[in-house]
């Protein structure tokens, strides 16, 4: 707008010269010489024409710094996950003249479209054989007793690398956001070392957001609320608290979900905003650690998920509600957040001495916390905590959300939730402009849910269920993680992006809630990752 203004000016400022210049030539023509006449007009045209000289050195300056103000991205890694400020009364001159958000940004009619990733050459070693590449699968680190537990493992791989593409626009009193990301840490081949390494292409995010007033609607594939934020309620990934680390399955303590979602959220103020979603179930019971009764075994089966049914029935979304409080004080930025939902399962089956069907559900609750403030310029600290019944689907999957137990009569089963518990404390430090370490460490605890199994025919009733005498060494008790993570930044261009070195250093251990005679109480894994990655600006 400013430089409008001072076009404007030149115009006016001309107007007036030559305005001034014909009325004192029209007051000497009559006494004076057409020599002088035009000998006047030269001399003012010659002083319009130094005006417009300097006014448009004025103008070529404040374009300078203006491109300047406006070339700025976020970091790097986050500069194509954010949303450019769009003015509340854009007009569709503003649109059109609206500065780019990155180099690689186009726009068609008043709609930008933002590619974005990056680009990531991986290596992980890990002390201890656990079959996994860019995912670390905590919930089955091996034992010292096993051959895996006594083999070391390294691999190299470009999979983790990222592709974004963010598609913004206002249109009348709406803004709308639309997201879309995706890597190769797919579901890949068996085969997939052995020659062509053909990394399969994975959805990881995909959703629409639209912006109205104080509503804000939500819908498609997201982060889940469960995981905190670090600013407000939003789902830009770069606004979600995941450490900076590399491990592509986050890290131990922190709860997340990638879920389809429905979500509404209220922003009362510019600080305060609350928000409702209804996120996609899953009757979780997990992967060989829960034990069904023995007579409705194979009834059970096709109802509860053991990381392996995508067809599981489910009762209705899991529900979830949080608050958020976002604030500046000093220049320094402090989040808080609280919220819970609500999630459920429910089975079916034939009584034994009957022939009607028998229904049986249940219900969870879980709440959660978490916090986040910079105590010093480039120095912030961070707290996520959650504790509930039905949960453990949202713990990463390496403990079950509910199991199955019959009654004293042998009759029949019923449902029941299993409580479990994640928490993860942390700190950040930006040391410089090119160095950014991490320090995390996170907990996982899923308690036990044991019954004697009345159905079974034999003499001594065995236990079922979760984390019961003779329970496979898979039912965990509690998974630990200590992290240290070290991003260094060896370039950086507004116009190109950037090249950095991420590492990561962790140590992992796991227990079980039965140990048997000589076996080892826990298992241990040390792991580090380093990575060259270039980053889309």
């Amino acid at each position: 707008m400013r430089l409008l203004e001072k076009m404007c000016f030149v115009l006016l400022a001309s107007g007036l010269a030559l305005g001034q210049a014909t009325a004192t030539n029209s007051g000497s023509a009559g006494t004076g010489s057409i020599a002088d006449e035009l000998k006047a007009l030269r001399e003012a045209i010659s002083q319009q024409q130094k005006q417009i000289s300097q006014q448009q050195q004025q103008i070529q300056t404040l374009e300078q710094q203006l491109e300047k103000k406006t070339s700025g991205t976020p970091h790097v890694a986050d500069a194509a996950l954010r949303t450019a400020p769009v003015p509340s009364a854009a007009t569709a001159v503003q649109e059109t003249e609206k500065p780019k958000e990155s180099p690689l940004s186009f726009r068609i009619g008043n709609t930008d479209f933002t590619p974005g990733g990056f680009v990531d050459f991986e290596s992980v070693f890990r002390t201890t054989n656990t079959g996994g590449v860019t995912t670390t699968s905590f919930g089955s680190i091996p034992y010292s007793n096993t051959v895996q537990g006594h083999l070391t493992e390294f691999r190299s791989t470009g999979q983790y690398s990222r592709y974004t593409l963010k598609i913004s626009g206002t249109y009348g009193a709406n803004k709308v956001l639309g997201y879309i990301e995706g890597d190769f840490n797919g579901n890949d081949a068996a085969n997939v070392f052995v020659s062509s390494n053909p990394h399969t292409n994975r959805l990881r995010l995909f959703w629409v957001d639209v912006k109205r007033g104080q509503w804000e609607f939500l819908g498609g594939q997201t982060w889940g609320m469960q995981t905190p934020n670090r600013v407000g309620i939003s789902p830009n990934p770069a606004d979600v608290f995941v450490p900076i680390g590399e491990d592509a399955q986050t890290h131990v303590g922190l709860p997340y979900t990638r879920a389809a979602e429905l979500r509404v959220t209220y922003h009362f103020t510019d600080h305060f905003q609350w928000a409702v979603a209804t996120q996609n179930p899953d009757q979780f019971v997990g992967a060989g650690e829960v034990i069904f009764p023995f007579a409705f075994n194979a009834a059970l089966g096709p109802q509860l998920d053991a990381a392996n049914q995508n067809t599981v029935p489910n009762v209705f979304p899991d529900i979830h509600t949080k608050f958020a409080w976002d604030n500046d004080v000093n220049g320094k930025h402090m989040h808080f957040e609280a919220g819970g939902f609500l999630t459920s399962a429910k089975i079916t089956n034939v009584p034994i001495g009957s022939t009607q069907f028998d229904h049986h559900s249940k219900i969870g609750g879980t709440f959660e916390g978490a916090f986040n403030f910079e105590l010093a310029k480039g120095f912030r600290v961070m707290a996520n905590g959650m504790w509930g019944a039905g949960n453990g689907r949202y713990l990463i999957g390496f403990g079950p959300q509910v199991v199955v137990f019959p009654n004293a009569t042998a009759t029949n089963i019923d449902l029941s939730m299993v409580h479990a518990g994640a928490a993860i404390v942390g700190s950040e430090l930006q040391a410089g402009k090119k160095s950014l370490f991490g320090f995390y460490y996170g907990g996982f605890y899923y308690q036990r849910n044991a019954f004697q199994d009345t159905t079974s025919p034999l003499v001594v009733k065995p236990f079922i269920g979760f984390g019961g005498p003779n329970s496979p060494n898979s039912a965990n008790r509690s998974i630990q993680e200590a992290s240290v993570d070290w991003t260094q930044t060896f370039w950086r261009n507004p116009q190109y992006g950037a090249v950095q070195l991420v590492t990561q250093t962790s140590y992992v251990t796991r227990s079980p809630w039965f140990v048997a005679l000589g076996a080892p109480k826990n298992a241990h894994l040390m792991m580090g990752y380093v990575s060259l990655k270039y980053v889309l600006p």
